[in-house]
């Protein structure tokens, strides 16, 4: 019987993590949207922002003990910091450029992603009929980008980054938590400063610091107020995705991302009046498709492992 309470109160937890993660992750794609739209705040510098909140949140939460922190080898984190601020600005930059719709369809592409590097490079397998899914999902992708009213070049560029970034990010986390012994909350304590550092360095080449346009420039109250708020939200997100990857795993983690997939998308279209061509309609359906499909079958094959585990003597 504690077994099972304990397996309850776990289930619990994570779908109270996944739960908080839906919300404050579609939360953040139509604040920065608007953040981009309406005030024009430089992405990189928005950026900046999200990881100094970030550690500043989980300074306080180590302050009032809510986890301990673990000393960790700065050469340990170089990498993972280094593709953390890839994974945001290149997703902020292809919210920037692309349609809420190309933007969020583009995402789905990570899944895909994770699975050939997961294949390739940790020599893990999967069947051939989750293989076949991955096919109307970058059906989809394809269908919708190049019928997409707004198509536009860079905006491409920067959401195919961003898809292997991610990817890459993902799979990551969840291997540094297991190498380095630590949960999610002393992972990213030590990152979100070293990622911030990162940043403060490149932010002046590509950006302004002081002046129109710049992070320290004449910006408006109402416009800082939603700056700070994208960084409290985002603080949000990264202690989530965190949370739920070092306690499910990438693809679970990604996959469950796609539950935002449709309310997403109908926010871009009612916020931001985003167009919709009868082709770009036909993409999403079928990439949607190829990701209930895989979802379904994914869980599938989870529930039979577990039987045989219990029927093996």
């Amino acid at each position: 019987m504690a077994s099972l309470a304990d397996r309850m109160r776990g289930n619990g937890r994570i779908a109270a993590g996944l739960l908080l993660n839906l919300l404050v992750s579609i939360c953040i794609v139509f604040l920065n949207k608007w953040i981009y739209v309406h005030h024009g705040f430089p992405n990189m510098s928005l950026t900046l922002v999200h990881f100094v909140v970030t550690w500043l949140g989980l300074y306080i939460c180590q302050k009032l003990e809510i986890f301990a922190p673990k000393s960790l080898p700065p050469s340990k984190l170089l990498l993972l910091a280094l593709s953390f601020c890839g994974f945001v600005v290149f997703t902020n930059l292809s919210l920037q450029n692309n349609t809420i719709g190309t933007y969020q369809l583009a995402k789905a592409m990570t899944t895909p992603v994770i699975i050939v590097i997961q294949t390739l490079c940790y020599k893990k397998t999967f069947s051939t009929k989750i293989q076949l899914t991955l096919i109307p999902i970058t059906l989809g992708v394809i269908l919708n980008s190049y019928y997409d009213v707004k198509f536009n070049f860079l905006g491409m560029v920067f959401a195919a980054l961003g898809v292997l970034v991610t990817s890459l990010y993902q799979v990551w986390v969840g291997a540094k938590q297991h190498e380095l012994q630590v949960n999610s909350m002393q992972l990213l304590y030590y990152q979100a400063p070293v990622s911030s550092a990162m940043l403060l360095v490149a932010v002046p080449f590509f950006e302004p610091v002081f002046g129109e346009g710049g992070i320290f420039g004449p910006w408006s109250v109402s416009a800082l107020l939603m700056v700070l708020l994208s960084g409290v939200i985002a603080f949000m997100v990264n202690l989530s995705i965190y949370w739920i990857i070092g306690n499910t795993s990438p693809v679970t983690y990604n996959m469950f991302g796609h539950f935002k997939f449709c309310i997403t998308l109908f926010g871009g279209y009612v916020l931001f009046k985003d167009p919709l061509s009868i082709n770009q309609g036909l993409g999403m359906l079928c990439t949607l498709f190829g990701i209930l499909a895989y979802t379904h079958l994914k869980l599938s094959e989870q529930e039979g492992s577990k039987s045989k585990l219990v029927q093996r003597p």
